[in-house]
């Protein structure tokens, strides 16, 4: 159509709608249309329309090679990213000329007051350190002119050349201790599984030598109950004929008869026996 323009907004987008100069009103994503003529069909003078597009979408900003002295006057040069977005299209442009641009100054001005505060050895030992100050003090800032800062990380830290060279060896002689310290505790831990095997070997045949000291005690025991049953069955048995003999005369003569004719069958037994003496004799 004559005298007609159209813009369309994406959603990674959002526009600043200004009439002669004036901000109006922030376009959404969308199609729109505006008037390009000067005058409408009755004469009269129509706003000067003017649209601004502004990105959105998150994005990063890198700050590069940085060189700054630390606490104790070491020279390092950092580069540090910045990820951000913007979420304020109207404080974006009118708060700041290029918010991009203040952006990288605010983060440069905080890494150098951050880095300023601290020794090289804490820079080394705790460089998230320098990421949480970058974060706390630029988030505040950055808001005024509608920017959010999601994250800042230090990405590079390059030191002088003889210092870099020293930090290579420390870092060298640190994998070396750490090294090893794992092989001494191997070895430490090798030593004492074979102390515990041993110990556990010779409970084990403690154990078993207890075990056959008493099996062998019960058995001795057994084996001696066993012949003192057999001791104590014989002196009963004794003792039941013995009984018998003196409750039957003729059957310990009878006895006394099988055992003579035993002997007799020996060459080499002798018997003696012994007559009792007449009463006369005894008398005279």
């Amino acid at each position: 159509m004559a005298g007609k323009k159209e813009i369309i907004i994406k959603d990674t987008h959002r526009a600043l709608w200004y009439e002669d100069g004036r901000l109006m009103r922030i376009l959404e994503a969308g199609r729109y249309e505006y008037d390009t003529r000067k005058r409408d069909i009755w004469g009269k003078r129509l706003p000067v329309v003017e649209v601004q597009l502004v990105d959105v979408r998150e994005r990063e900003l890198t700050i590069k090679g940085q060189e700054i002295l630390t606490a104790d006057k070491v020279a390092i040069r950092v580069s540090i990213i910045v990820q951000f977005r913007v979420t304020d299209p109207k404080a974006a442009v009118h708060q700041v000329e290029k918010y991009e641009e203040r952006l990288y100054s605010d983060v440069q001005l905080a890494a150098r007051r951050s880095l300023a505060s601290m020794t090289l050895e804490e820079i080394l030992t705790n460089r998230n350190r320098l990421s949480e100050d970058i974060l706390r003090d630029v988030k505040e800032i950055a808001a005024v002119y509608g920017v959010s800062i999601l994250r800042a990380d230090v990405k590079d830290l390059v030191f002088p050349g003889n210092l870099q060279e020293i930090m290579n060896k420390v870092l060298a002689a640190e994998r070396m201790s750490q090294a090893q310290l794992v092989e001494a505790r191997t070895k430490a831990q090798t030593h004492e599984i074979e102390a515990q095997a041993r110990a556990e070997i010779r409970r084990l045949e403690a154990e078993a030598e207890a075990r056959a000291l008493k099996l062998r005690a019960e058995a001795e025991a057994a084996s001696e109950r066993v012949r003192m049953e057999a001791e104590i069955a014989g002196l009963k048995q004794t003792e039941q004929v013995a009984q018998s003999y003196t409750a039957h005369p003729a059957l310990l003569r009878l006895k006394e008869l099988e055992t003579l004719k035993e002997l007799a069958q020996t060459a080499s037994a002798r018997i003696y026996i012994g007559f009792d003496k007449h009463p006369r004799e005894e008398d005279d």
